[in-house]
């Protein structure tokens, strides 16, 4: 798999290197659409640029009137809930800054049925960028120690998903319950940034870097194939 790599030594430095580089496509936006619409991950690595985004120092050169924070995948379970990753981006980010109410599109996890959830994000998404799929200005992923990225894991029947845009999946992990982007939105991404840090990284980051192109990977994080730029921010205990 060829990767755009660019390795730094450490969670701060890495973090601190995604955020300028998210601010930079961030202007581009505005100033070319008026607007900048990303896709959040959630996790451990994430949050730490979240917390950095919230520093006065990026706050204050961040034009939060015309950001739109939409979320890549989500645990169902409560907004208030540990495990949430909208609870973790309002207590690292939203609560910190001064951007609308109206511009922070959480998934929705009070649905009884979560494939209704995922139908009515699919709408939330179609009302802010109309009927095509969307092409976020900047997409932020993960990966997991096998692969997964949002929460498109191994064998996911979501992995093959072309027309729905956002997809109720039962995970091989804690919550098992899950909302996910699908390929049909990642693989529009105008930006995508795969965020990786930390030793358990390390042998999926090895195996992808291995894998050629003969065919399909059995890994999601290479199945995702965006239309733009991809860049992956990582630091050096997943790749020494």
């Amino acid at each position: 798999m060829n990767m755009d790599s660019r390795v730094f030594d450490g969670l701060d430095s890495l973090s601190q290197n995604a955020l300028e580089e998210l601010l930079r496509v961030l202007a581009y936006a505005v100033a070319q659409r008026g607007r900048f619409a990303i896709a959040l991950a959630g996790g451990h690595t994430p949050a730490r640029m979240y917390s950095l985004w919230a520093n006065d120092k990026y706050r204050e050169q961040t034009p939060w009137e015309h950001v739109h924070l939409f979320w890549g995948d989500e645990r169902y379970v409560a907004a208030d809930d540990p495990l949430s990753n909208y609870r973790m981006t309002r207590e690292t980010l939203i609560a910190h800054v001064p951007i609308p109410p109206g511009n922070v599109h959480p998934m929705p996890t009070n649905f009884t049925r979560p494939e209704d959830a995922a139908e009515a994000y699919e709408i939330e998404l179609r009302k802010f960028f109309g009927k095509a799929p969307p092409a976020f200005d900047l997409q932020l992923l993960g990966l997991g120690p096998e692969g997964h990225t949002a929460s498109l894991f191994p064998d996911s029947a979501a992995l093959e998903e072309k027309k729905r845009w956002v997809a109720a999946v039962q995970a091989p992990a804690k919550p098992s319950t899950r909302l996910t982007l699908t390929p049909a939105v990642l693989d529009r991404g105008t930006n995508t940034f795969f965020l990786v840090a930390g030793i358990d990284k390390r042998e999926i980051l090895s195996a992808l870097r291995r894998e050629t192109d003969t065919g399909p990977s059995q890994y999601p994080a290479a199945r995702i194939r965006p239309s733009g730029r991809v860049l992956w921010f990582v630091d050096k205990a997943a790749v020494e």
